[in-house]
């Protein structure tokens, strides 16, 4: 483990989620975010960033890296509790991604809660991957992606997919994703002082701003309950300090118990979504090193030319 990883830790435990604890507007969060992802998250020289909207009015950001290789696509949703973030304060990470794997990123703008509850972020971002594949991408060039709660409409989509036999991606991926709603896990409460970045009672506010009394155990919300047969293969990293670290074992469970192929990494005492630390964090840049080569190892779905 790196010097940097037990001081980043430190920093954002007593000062970054103290004051996340502390701050119930969620347009203060969005905006203290987005300053912090352009002043501390930068995307290597040469990347370009474009806004565009895909066929049937979707909006994206699209990454590209200095040199592309090939037709692969991620299309990455990003977190932020369901309620801030934006492609924007995500854009960084991915282009990192994108320079080590050659890949175009497409994120698409979904709409956020309170203001727009459950299930419009589903809805945006199922339309965003149709009108991605409407626009001439072919589905077996896509890879799907996401973080924290983007980890969980990562999932949704994964299932809508299957459920709908829409055209399968290449893989799928995420970074310490949310996906108990119910709050099965132990790790809740076991980690709920070592989390360096989510104040428990904060996270579940956000949640139910996002479900406002819908179902948490409907399959199109929870991941836990959807059916993932036939489903592409997934790669998913947590650290063991998280209070998701057992979202993301379940999740992995339950896609093995359904027959995907998973690549499953629990590194010790790191931060939630710790790639986003890229420009600091040596272990940040080994975890998108080590997804990159997974991502380019990836065979087509049987099913695709």
């Amino acid at each position: 483990m790196s010097l940097i990883r037990p001081l980043l830790n430190f920093y954002l435990r007593t000062i970054e989620k103290r004051r996340l604890a502390k701050t119930a507007d969620v347009a203060v969060i969005r905006k203290r975010f987005a300053l912090t992802a352009r002043l501390f998250f930068h995307a290597p020289r040469g990347t370009r960033l474009a806004k565009l909207t895909l066929p049937d009015g979707c909006d994206v950001l699209e990454v590209m890296p200095r040199q592309t290789a090939g037709d692969l696509v991620i299309f990455y949703i990003h977190g932020g509790g369901f309620v801030f973030g934006s492609p924007e304060t995500h854009a960084a990470m991915l282009a990192q991604l994108a320079t080590r794997t050659g890949a175009r990123v497409v994120m698409p703008r979904y709409r956020l809660a309170p203001e727009f509850p459950y299930p419009a972020a589903i809805e945006d971002v199922e339309n965003a991957y149709l009108a991605l594949i409407h626009s001439g991408v072919d589905a077996g060039n896509i890879i799907i992606g996401g973080d924290s709660a983007g980890g969980a409409l990562t999932f949704n989509l994964l299932g809508q997919i299957v459920a709908s036999h829409w055209p399968m991606p290449r893989g799928a991926f995420s970074f310490s994703p949310f996906v108990d709603f119910a709050h099965r896990g132990a790790s809740l409460r076991e980690n709920a002082t070592r989390e360096a970045v989510l104040p428990v009672e904060r996270a579940e506010q956000w949640v139910q701003s996002y479900l406002a009394g819908a179902d948490q155990k409907n399959p199109r919300i929870s991941a836990l309950d959807a059916n993932y047969q036939g489903a592409s293969p997934v790669w998913i990293s947590v650290g063991d300090t998280e209070i998701l670290r057992d979202d993301a074992r379940r999740i992995q469970q339950r896609l093995k118990d359904q027959g995907v192929a998973v690549k499953f990494r629990e590194a010790h005492d790191l931060p939630h979504v710790w790639p986003i630390f890229h420009n600091i964090l040596p272990e940040a840049r080994q975890t998108l090193d080590e997804l990159a080569s997974w991502i380019k190892a990836l065979p087509r779905p049987a099913n695709e030319s």
